[in-house]
């Protein structure tokens, strides 16, 4: 019995194929033959229509461009006036301690200058010629060796009493032990009269001279 239903459907299965390739064949011959037919027939009644392009339009002239108008210069505007804001006041301090008071201290008027000196009415004069004050005795024995000389200017100042009480060389002999020798002597040599002011009084004075220190022959 399994025999017989293995025959069976094996039968079966076969006549499947060979009717669905019979209906292919048959299918596509119809497809091809009527197809070819169909379309040869359209192409006869087909008619061909030349179609002739027409040419484009001209090209438009551009329209001629407008006249020139003259630019008008923009209207002068004013600025907007300047607002001027007030300054805002300084504040105010206050100051609890009090300024302290300035008391000028006077100051003392300074003191009148001394008087001139009085001006003698008779200046003082030597008691004896002042070439007698120094011989040759009192040459620097040094300065006589070297054989050296020279002339010193001096200035005596005269006393009320018409003594010598100071000596000062105003112009140098060149040898300091000569002029140290000058302003030695004359004060113990030098005698003067005193001078005396307009009321007759004898004062103080200033006596200038020259002395010339020559090597003794």
């Amino acid at each position: 019995m399994a025999y017989a239903d293995h025959s069976q459907g094996s039968s079966r299965t076969i006549s499947i194929i060979i009717v669905a390739l019979i209906h292919a064949v048959l299918g596509y011959a119809f497809v091809t033959g009527l197809g070819m037919k169909y379309v040869k027939k359209a192409a006869e009644q087909l008619n061909v229509i030349d179609v002739k392009e027409e040419p484009p339009p001209p090209d438009e002239e551009p329209p001629p461009p407008p006249p020139e108008q003259p630019v008008e210069p923009p209207p002068v505007v004013a600025p907007p006036p300047i607002v001027q804001t007030p300054a805002p006041a300084p504040p105010i301090q206050t100051v609890r301690t009090p300024p302290p008071v300035f008391n000028p201290v006077p100051v003392a008027a300074p003191p009148p200058p001394p008087p001139p000196p009085a001006v003698a009415a008779t200046r003082a004069t030597p008691r004896s010629a002042p070439g007698s004050w120094l011989s040759d005795a009192d040459y620097p024995s040094r300065a006589q060796r070297e054989e050296r000389s020279g002339t010193a200017g001096f200035r005596l100042e005269i006393g009320p009493d018409g003594r010598v009480t100071s000596c000062t060389i105003t112009s140098s002999t060149g040898h300091s032990d000569l002029d140290e020798a000058t302003c030695r002597l004359l004060p113990k040599r030098a005698r003067f009269k005193p001078a005396k002011g307009s009321n007759g009084e004898e004062m103080a004075d200033t006596y200038n001279g020259r002395i010339t220190w020559r090597l003794p022959e």
